[in-house]
C-alpha cells in the first residue's frame, strides 16, 4: 500500500510545505526495505510435513535387495507419479516407475515403490518430493546401500522444493495477494462504513480499484506458478497446460480458482460502489443500498479470505473445523484495520475535505478489529505453536514473536493517532490553521479585468475560455490545500497514520513469511516422531575403556577406544592399548567386529592400521543403522596369547 504526494496544480505559495513529498519517500523506503526482505528470504520453503522414517533407513546397509522402499511422513502429503524415484550406483531407475502405493495405517502417513528385481550391490539413492496438505511442497533425498556401500554417480539434490525464482516469485506474489485483498476489501469497507461521500472521490476509487487488480494479478501469477513451485522449479513450466490441468484438480488450485471467481462478484460491487452508489442523492434510497452493499461485500470478503483458510495451515493439524472460520475473522480484521489504514492515508493526503466525524468512525472500527485479532491470534498462537519451547526454538516461533512485536507497535502508534483525532474533532473539521483568502479566487478575474475584451474574447474562444476554467480549479484546489496543510492536528493525524501505515507493510511481510513456516507445534511433533523412530543416540563421539588378560606374560592392559561421530554412515575409529602400568603397548595382532543383535546384523568386521607404538586408527567405518551395538575387540599378545573384549554402545 502506497500513497504518493498530492499534487493539485501550481501553488499561490512560493513556499510550498515539502512534508507530503518527504512522507511518500519514506513510504516508498519502506516498501522497498520489504521486498529485499521477501527476496532475501524467499528462499525455498519450509517443510510442513517430515520425512520421519524410510525402509531401508537413511545410511542402511541390507543383505539382499529389497523389494520395495518406503517413507513416513509427520503429516498428510499429496503425491505425483513422479514423486518418488530409486536411483542405482549408476543413476539408472531402480524402481519400478508406477506410482507410489498408498500404505497408510491408522494415523501413520506411509507411501511405497516397488524395486525391479535382480538388483546389483551397491549404494541406491532415493529422491522424493511432495506437497503438505497445507499446500506448501516439501523434499529430501538418501542413500542406503546392499550388500556394501559403493561409488555412485548420483549426486544428492541440495536445492529443495519451492526454491530458485520460481520459489521467489511465488513469495512475491502471495505478499501482493495479501496486500490486494487488504486494500480491497478495507478500503470499501472504510467507504461504506466511515466516510461515505469518499465513494465519489477519485484518489480512494484508484485505491480500491488497484486493490483488486493486484489481487486478481497476483492469484493468476500464483496459478500459473503453481506447477513449477510444488515440481520441477523451472519457470518455463509456468505455461505447461497439463501441469495447470493437474493444479487445478488439488485443493490449492481449487481455493485460486474459486478466488478469481470471487473477484469477478467483487468487480461488480466495485462498480456499483463507485458509479450508482456514488451518484445517488435521495438519503433513503442510499440507506438501503449502503445496507445491501454491505451484506454482500462482507459476503464476497469473507469468502475471498476463506480462499487462503481452506488451502493454508488452518486447513491443516488440530481443530481445523474452528481454525478456519477464526482465520476468516482474523483476515477480516487485518483488512478492516490496515485497508482502512492506508484510505485513511490517501483521504488525508489527496482528499482536503474529509470530516472529522469519518476519522472518528475509523477510529473506533479499529479500534475493534484490533479486538478480534487479538483474540484469534491467541487461539492461532496456541495452535500453531503450542509449547514455549517451540516458541522460542523454531523459526515459526521466533517470527511470531517479531510479529506481535510489530503489532505492538502498531498499537502504539495508533493510540497516538487515536489523541490526534480527538484534538482534530475538539478543533472543528476546519481546523484551526490559516483562513482562506479572499483573493485567491479572483486572481484570475482581476488578471482579466487587465486585458481589455477579455470577455468578448472568451465568448469567442471556447479554448480560452476553458484555459481560464481549468486555472481557476487549479487555484481554489491549492488554496484548499494551503488551508489544510496549516492546520498542525490534521498534519499531527497525518504523520501518525503514515507511520501506522510503514509498520502495516513490515507486518504484512513477516505474515506472509509465517504463512511458508513449519508451525512450530508440527515441526516439534516430526523431531520427536523422528526420534521414536530410531534408537537413542549417543552424544557426540563414543568414548570405550576396555581391560583385557590374555593370560600371557605382560598379557594384562586397557584398550581404549574412540567412535567419530558415532552416526550412521561412515565413522572413525582411534585405538590406543596400555600396558598395566599406563605405557604404550604394542601387540602383534589387534580386530574388531560390530554386531547389532536386534536386527541380526553382523558381525561386521574391522581391521585397524598400526599408527605408531600403542596407536591403531580405521577410517570409513560404515554403521548402517541406529541401534544399541555390541563392539567386540581381539587383542592378540604372543603366538598363543589372545582374548575378546566385548561392549555394547548406543550408536545413532
Amino acid at each position: 500500500m502506497t500513497a504518493t504526494a498530492p499534487h493539485f496544480g501550481p501553488s499561490p505559495s512560493t513556499h510550498a510545505p515539502r512534508r507530503p513529498l518527504a512522507a511518500a519517500a519514506l513510504l516508498a523506503a519502506l516498501v522497498g526495505m520489504v521486498f529485499g526482505l521477501l527476496l532475501g528470504g524467499a528462499g525455498p520453503a519450509s517443510a510442513h510435513a517430515a520425512l520421519t522414517g524410510s525402509d531401508p533407513q537413511d545410511g542402511a546397509v541390507v543383505d539382499t535387495a529389497p523389494k520395495e522402499v518406503t517413507l513416513t511422513f509427520s503429516e498428510q502429503v499429496a503425491m505425483g507419479d513422479d514423486s518418488i524415484r530409486v536411483l542405482d550406483p549408476d543413476g539408472k531407475r531402480a524402481d519400478t516407475g508406477a506410482a507410489p502405493r498408498d500404505l497408510q495405517s491408522g494415523s501413520a502417513v506411509k507411501y511405497g515403490v516397488s524395486l525391479h528385481t535382480g538388483l546389483p550391490d551397491g549404494t541406491y539413492t532415493v529422491a522424493w518430493q511432495a506437497v503438505s496438505a497445507d499446500s506448501h511442497p516439501v523434499s529430501g533425498a538418501f542413500t542406503f546401500s546392499v550388500g556394501a556401500p559403493s561409488k555412485t554417480t548420483v549426486a544428492l539434490p541440495s536445492a529443495e522444493a519451492g526454491g530458485g525464482l520460481v520459489g521467489a516469485l511465488y513469495g512475491i506474489a502471495r505478499y501482493a495477494a495479501y496486500a490486494g485483498f487488504i486494500l480491497l476489501a478495507g478500503g470499501a469497507a472504510f467507504v461504506l462504513a466511515c466516510w461515505q461521500r469518499g465513494a465519489g472521490a477519485r484518489p480512494l476509487q484508484r485505491l480500491v480499484v488497484h486493490g483488486w487488480m493486484t489481487l486478481t494479478a497476483a492469484t493468476l501469477a500464483m496459478l500459473l506458478l503453481r506447477n513449477p513451485y510444488t515440481g520441477s522449479g523451472k519457470l518455463a513450466d509456468a505455461f505447461d497446460l497439463d501441469g495447470l490441468k493437474a493444479v487445478l484438480d488439488t485443493k490449492p488450485g481449487a481455493a485460486l480458482v474459486s478466488r478469481l471467481l470471487l473477484l469477478g462478484a467483487s468487480a461488480l460491487f466495485v462498480a456499483v460502489l463507485f458509479g450508482a452508489y456514488a451518484k445517488r442523492e435521495d438519503e433513503r434510497e442510499k440507506k438501503d443500498l449502503t445496507f445491501g452493499l454491505a451484506i454482500g461485500g462482507t459476503v464476497i470478503a469473507a469468502g475471498i479470505a476463506g480462499t487462503w483458510a481452506l488451502a493454508e495451515h488452518a486447513s491443516t493439524g488440530i481443530q481445523p473445523g474452528i481454525a478456519m472460520p477464526v482465520d476468516v475473522l482474523h483476515l477480516l480484521a487485518v483488512a478492516a484495520w490496515l485497508g482502512g489504514l492506508a484510505a485513511l492515508l490517501v483521504a488525508l493526503y489527496r482528499t482536503p475535505d474529509i470530516e472529522a466525524a469519518a476519522v472518528r468512525r475509523f477510529s473506533r472500527i479499529a479500534f475493534g478489529s484490533v479486538l478480534v485479532l487479538t483474540a484469534t491470534g491467541i487461539y492461532q498462537s496456541w495452535r500453531q505453536v503450542g509449547t514455549w519451547s517451540a516458541l522460542t526454538g523454531t523459526a515459526y516461533g521466533q517470527l511470531l514473536i517479531v510479529k506481535v512485536g510489530l503489532v505492538a507497535l502498531l498499537v502504539g502508534i495508533a493510540w497516538i493517532s487515536r489523541r490526534w483525532t480527538a484534538r482534530l474533532v475538539t478543533s472543528g473539521a476546519g481546523g484551526k490553521g490559516a483562513e482562506p483568502r479572499a483573493d485567491a479566487r479572483d486572481e484570475v478575474e482581476v488578471e482579466e479585468s487587465r486585458t481589455p475584451g477579455t470577455s468578448d474574447a472568451m465568448a469567442e474562444d471556447p479554448a480560452r475560455a476553458a484555459q481560464l476554467a481549468r486555472q481557476r480549479a487549479a487555484v481554489a484546489t491549492a488554496e484548499k490545500k494551503r488551508i489544510r496543510d496549516a492546520d498542525p492536528d490534521r498534519s499531527g493525524l497525518r504523520r501518525s497514520v503514515l507511520a501506522e501505515a510503514g509498520v502495516a507493510v513490515a507486518l504484512l511481510a513477516v505474515a506472509t513469511v509465517l504463512t511458508s513456516t513449519e508451525p512450530g507445534r508440527t515441526e516439534e511433533e516430526a523431531a520427536r516422531s523422528s526420534s521414536a523412530a530410531a534408537a537413542p543416540a549417543a552424544e557426540g563421539p563414543v568414548n570405550l575403556t576396555l581391560p583385557f588378560d590374555t593370560g600371557g606374560k605382560n598379557g594384562k592392559g586397557t584398550v581404549r577406544m574412540d567412535i567419530d561421530p558415532a552416526r550412521t554412515g561412515a565413522n572413525e575409529l582411534h585405538i590406543w592399548i596400555d600396558s598395566i602400568d599406563g605405557k604404550a603397548m604394542d601387540v602383534p595382532e589387534l580386530k574388531l567386529a560390530f554386531t547389532l543383535g536386534s536386527k541380526d546384523i553382523g558381525p561386521l568386521p574391522v581391521v585397524p592400521v598400526r599408527l605408531t607404538e600403542g596407536h591403531w586408527t580405521a577410517s570409513d567405518v560404515q554403521i548402517p543403522m541406529a541401534g544399541n551395538w555390541k563392539v567386540a575387540v581381539t587383542v592378540r599378545t604372543s603366538d598363543i596369547d589372545q582374548t575378546t573384549i566385548d561392549k555394547n554402545v548406543k550408536i545413532g
